[in-house]
């Protein structure tokens, strides 16, 4: 019954439409056109959807800790007596409104190394990005550059002299989470065979790696022997005897010492391991983040 009601009410707004257009057909066109003007649009019914307006986006000036880079290692290799040779003309280029410097004749100022350690980063497109100078008496300086980007990187201009600042502070080292001392066993063999692999091509790197993990060997091997003389792992599963079972997940920290014919290196690697059919396989390779509480392994 309720079906029906429902129905008839249908039928009868049917009937009802075709009369008020016959009517407006019979009153002639100018009641039609009247009729259709009048009768909201789409677009004017609909509210605009402010959720769907894309808002601008504040552009970010691009970092030119690279820019400030390379005109320290200019500035710091020219000098004031002869603005003719290739530093001096790359260094007032880059900063044409900076002086450069004037060493002594027999100082060694010419630096070893320069690297970009920290970009900070002021409004619009100012930096202040901190430069690494290391001489080749040990002698290690810190300077600041000023710097003006735009947005894309691609107009730099350093703005002022450089400025000496003292380094960074010595942070204290995170607790290690590598607690619990591995003995020999599955897990120190795999961990053994697969650095030797891994480092001097003493073996194949497949073996040792879990079902859909590839990683290939460093290529030329760069050592001719490699000693694992300490494991440790962050989970106590790791120390015991027997391996436990599938699934079993590890991260573990192998100090190496690696020989090649200039001599002794001492290496350290992080690597996950997991277990399976009664033998421990490499999951992943140099990315234990339970340090920083991060994803990953």
């Amino acid at each position: 019954m309720a079906a029906g009601a429902r129905l008839e009410a249908m039928r009868r707004r049917v009937r009802l439409s075709r009369a008020a257009v016959w009517t407006v057909i019979a009153a002639g066109p100018v009641a039609l056109a009247v009729a259709i003007t009048s009768t909201p649009t789409a677009t004017e019914a609909a509210p605009q959807d402010r959720s769907s307006v894309v808002q601008p986006v504040a552009a970010v000036a691009a970092d030119p800790a690279g820019y400030a880079q390379v005109f320290m290692n200019a500035w710091l290799r020219s000098s004031a007596d002869d603005t003719t040779t290739a530093q001096a003309r790359l260094a007032q280029s880059m900063a044409p409104d900076v002086d450069l410097p004037d060493p002594l004749p027999d100082a060694q100022a010419e630096p070893a190394s320069v690297t970009a350690v920290r970009s900070a980063h002021a409004d619009g497109g100012t930096w202040q990005v901190t430069v690494a100078a290391q001489f080749a008496d040990g002698t290690l300086r810190y300077f600041t550059v000023p710097v003006t980007t735009n947005t894309t990187g691609t107009s730099c201009t350093v703005t002022g002299a450089p400025a000496i600042v003292a380094g960074p502070d010595r942070t204290a080292p995170a607790e290690s989470p590598y607690t619990v001392t591995v003995p020999n066993g599955e897990l120190n063999r795999a961990v053994t065979e697969f650095l030797a692999a891994y480092l001097t091509g003493a073996g194949e790197v497949d073996r040792y790696l879990a079902p859909g993990i590839h990683l290939t060997a460093v290529s030329p091997a760069p050592f001719t022997a490699v000693t694992v003389r300490q494991i440790l792992a962050a989970e106590e599963a790791a120390g015991g005897e027997q391996v436990p079972g599938n699934g079993t997940r590890v991260h573990v920290q192998a100090t190496t010492e690696a020989h090649d014919r200039t001599g002794r290196w001492p290496l350290a690697y992080e690597l996950t391991l997991t277990a399976r059919s009664g033998r421990w396989e490499i999951a992943v390779l140099g990315s234990l983040t339970r340090r920083g509480g991060g994803g990953g392994s």
